[in-house]
């Protein structure tokens, strides 16, 4: 049976300090890199043992999957990694404080830019200190100057279409690493979640969620995995 896992990175030291992170490369803190062996150890414990992953090019997504391949004795499986499962890009805010900037433009405005289906923040100027126009990962690569979930959605989907479900169909069992809005893209799509019902959708931190699909390649309820 077609299996898929998603796990979100474990916390990153900008979760730690309240900061918008988005396409910027922070890494685990020590309670994410815990948080990332112990999603790898309940893969182990009960039996759900991936044969193919792919995940962001984002470090804490990376440094994730394979703490929890390595937990669970799979750090020999193939890997992949693309830029579109990166995290939404969060454009102006990248780097600002959450609750700092609740301050300066009032909690609902900042609640709208993180909540809402498809208003972007403001866009990343370009030669900021978090512009990323110099980064050889992205060579090449259209980079955005902002995101919103909608557009965040219009770059996962495909790839996951094109990419990732053939590989499901095989009858592989999945692991994705990624982040909490791209990641949040694939439930809405998976479990046919409405715009604004998404909106009030969290992924936590590396708790792995499975997804099984049937031969139609329909996938089943979605359930995280420690209640299985």
């Amino acid at each position: 049976m077609p299996t898929l896992i998603l796990v979100r990175h474990g916390q990153s030291q900008w979760n730690l300090e309240n900061r918008f992170t988005g396409w910027w490369d922070v890494d685990l803190t020590e309670k994410g890199v815990g948080e990332a062996i112990a999603a790898g150890q309940l893969l182990a414990q009960k039996g759900v043992l991936p044969t193919v992953s792919f995940t962001s090019v984002q470090t804490r997504a990376i440094k994730t999957l394979h703490l929890a391949l390595e937990a669970c004795g799979r750090l020999w499986i193939p890997e992949t990694k693309d830029w579109r499962l990166n995290e939404r890009h969060y454009g102006g805010l990248t780097g600002l404080n959450k609750a700092e900037t609740a301050e300066k433009h009032g909690a609902e405005q900042v609640k709208i830019w993180r909540r809402s289906f498809d208003t972007p923040p403001p866009e990343l100027e370009a030669g900021s200190a978090f512009d990323l126009a110099g980064d050889e990962r992205y060579a090449g690569i259209p980079i955005p100057t902002t995101e919103s979930l909608k557009l965040t959605i219009e770059r996962v989907l495909p790839y996951w279409e094109s990419d990732i479900l053939p590989v499901l169909a095989r009858g592989e069992t999945v692991l994705i690493s990624a982040h909490g809005n791209s990641l949040r893209a694939l439930v809405k799509h998976l479990s046919n979640i409405s715009d604004d019902d998404i909106t009030g959708l969290e992924i936590p931190t590396g708790e792995p969620i499975v997804y099984r699909f049937d031969d139609s390649m329909t996938p089943g309820e979605r359930r995280y995995l420690k209640d299985i």
